[in-house]
């Protein structure tokens, strides 16, 4: 099963790329939906918001009369969390009644309309946002939903912030143009990366790669902290650290577009016990890959376990190291030594080149790497470098 957050302000047409992954067989739970529900007549919810708010949000027949609501809880961050205090927890409880009535090869959408206000972004394998220009998001709301400019400029303002928004995008879809353009965006999007991560999470292989070395990316320490956060929340307690690690972790640097994190426990039998989390968050375990090649005379302290991704759109290796190990501890000092020696990353990256072309491109960079590992060393020392 594939889990997708899907979000955007009020206004910025969320429900049009819904709706169009529901057409595609996306399995869609509706937040505003559910929202309803949980405060139709009768329920505990309604009982709930009219003790905190005052009968003067029902209608003449006992429902919930939600412009009035929306004028007393929108006022002030106060009445907004209790607003939210009420709401919140009774939608994730329905929430995952749903979920669970799935199908397991499902691809569930979660439309979420507060999702970064609400911090769940990391719970799920891969974030979508909708976005629209905030004037053109006011247009519609009076247009199509009957606000006032005044009620539709204060909603807009009371949620996250585009930059907010942005942080947490895996993929972000514009919908300041027309219908069909975000409708086109979605369609592309499902049969070009939802559906290849949803096979191959089902299947529990890594989605494939390019081997190409690539100029450096300004986003990829944005998209390290993203899945940072995601393997955070999969690994819980039992991680002692995780850390964006690699080439890509060394400002300025051309590299594969491949993200490297460390995930650092206590024990491999901890890292064993976090395969299906993160099978669950989108990384499933490379059997195959079960140590790193040992720099020293004792194999056994170089032991890991791998993880990568199986979303096509970003390839991302997970290397789990137990604490204090010399493989733990070189792959958090070989990026400070990148960073503190441009001579190095040069030499690496000619390293790097020359052993694409070669049939086991890990096994070519191993001289070079033998020989740095030394070097790298000498510079820890000499700098009293520390992790």
């Amino acid at each position: 099963m594939l889990r997708i957050g899907l979000t955007g302000g009020i206004g910025a047409g969320k429900s049009t790329v819904s709706a169009t992954f529901s057409d595609l067989g996306g399995i869609i739970v509706d937040g505003d939906v559910i929202a309803r529900e949980v405060v139709e007549p009768g329920t505990e919810g309604l009982a709930k918001l009219v003790e905190a708010f005052g009968d003067g949000i029902l209608l003449p027949e006992g429902a919930l009369n939600r412009p009035a609501l929306a004028a007393v809880a929108f006022s002030d961050d106060e009445k907004r969390a209790t607003l939210n205090g009420i709401v919140h927890p009774l939608v994730a409880h329905r929430r995952s009644e749903l979920i669970a009535a799935a199908h397991e090869d499902a691809v569930i959408v979660e439309d979420i309309p507060l999702l970064v206000e609400s911090q769940m972004a990391p719970m799920f394998p891969l974030v979508i946002v909708v976005n629209a220009d905030p004037e053109l998001r006011v247009k519609r709301l009076i247009e199509y939903r009957g606000f006032t400019e005044e009620d539709a400029r204060a909603r807009i303002a009371a949620q996250a912030t585009e930059e907010q928004r942005r942080a947490v995008a895996d993929v972000w879809l514009d919908n300041s143009g027309s219908p069909g353009a975000v409708v086109e965006q979605a369609r592309t999007l499902w049969h070009e990366r939802i559906l290849p991560f949803a096979h191959n999470l089902k299947i529990e292989q890594p989605a494939r790669r390019d081997a190409a070395v690539v100029p450096y990316d300004p986003t990829w320490p944005d998209q390290a902290r993203r899945i940072v956060a995601r393997l955070n929340t999969a690994c819980g307690h039992r991680a002692v650290r995780i850390d964006h690690i690699g080439s890509t972790a060394v400002p300025g640097m051309d590299a594969k577009d491949v993200i490297d994190v460390q995930v650092t426990v206590k024990s491999l039998a901890v890292a064993d016990e976090l395969a299906d989390a993160l099978l669950t968050a989108g990384y499933p375990v490379v059997p195959g890959v079960t140590a790193d090649t040992p720099h020293d005379d004792d194999p056994a302290l170089w032991r890991k376990r791998f993880h990568a991704s199986a979303d096509p759109g970003r390839p991302t290796n997970v290397h789990i190291r137990v604490d204090g190990r010399p493989n733990q501890r070189f792959a958090l000092m070989f990026v400070d030594w990148l960073r503190a020696n441009p001579n190095v990353q040069a030499d690496y990256l000619a390293a790097k080149r020359a052993a694409l072309t070669a049939p086991d491109y890990v096994a070519a960079k191993e001289p070079w790497f033998l020989d740095a590992y030394h070097r790298a060393w000498k510079w820890a020392d000499a700098t009293d470098w520390r992790p």
